[in-house]
């Protein structure tokens, strides 16, 4: 590929203060690979380009929310880490992420997430397959998948209760107070702790 002088689509149509070989190099392979398309002068994404970029925005702000709802990661470190995972994450692991988090339609900051499979299917469903343990039904059961407080006193008592993500629970009754079932264990849970407790259903 010729350099500067030459090539059609330099860094002042560009419009970046990028070293000129690294976006050269950049442009040259998107465009090989058929991400990119060059005319006269101006660079654009294809169909398959703008697949892509769906792909890994996609990945991108659901690393967001992980990183922001689940793990609780500050602000100022969670959007450097969601663009290293962005990179790394398949379609089935996103697919996975989504489904945990409820099918999220924005990221922390309100930009829209981009529709996976799973999300379609979730709108096909009756139900959403990831809830808190508040709303689950008399009779329903469910494996928790993660606990979204921020208070750690609270964390250390349910994992002293044995309630953990991974656990399976069974709703007994909801009046006049919500109580489940972990095995052989009956625990009363106040309302405002249930809430934080998300569950997968079980069929």
């Amino acid at each position: 590929m010729a350099r500067e002088d030459s090539v059609p689509y330099g860094r002042e149509r560009l419009g970046q203060d990028f070293p000129w070989p690294d976006v050269a190099e950049l442009a040259h392979s998107l465009v090989t690979e058929g991400l990119l398309e060059e005319n006269n002068g101006t660079l654009a994404l294809t169909a398959a380009g703008e697949a892509r970029a769906a792909v890994l925005l996609r990945c991108h702000r659901l690393a967001e929310r992980l990183l922001s709802d689940v793990l609780e990661v500050a602000e100022s470190q969670f959007e450097a880490n969601a663009c290293v995972m962005e990179h790394v994450l398949s379609a089935e692991v996103a697919d996975s992420i989504c489904t945990l988090l409820g099918h999220p339609s924005t990221c922390p900051h309100g930009r829209p997430i981009p529709r996976g499979a799973c999300c379609k299917q979730a709108r096909r469903e009756l139900q959403a397959v990831v809830a808190p343990l508040s709303e689950l039904p008399v009779g329903a059961s469910a494996r928790i998948a993660y606990i979204a407080t921020r208070r750690h006193e609270r964390l250390d008592r349910l994992a002293a209760l044995g309630v953990l993500p991974g656990t399976v629970v069974h709703v007994h009754q909801r009046r006049p107070a919500l109580v489940v079932q972990l095995g052989e264990t009956q625990l009363a849970l106040d309302d405002e702790v249930a809430e934080d407790i998300f569950v997968r259903r079980l069929s």
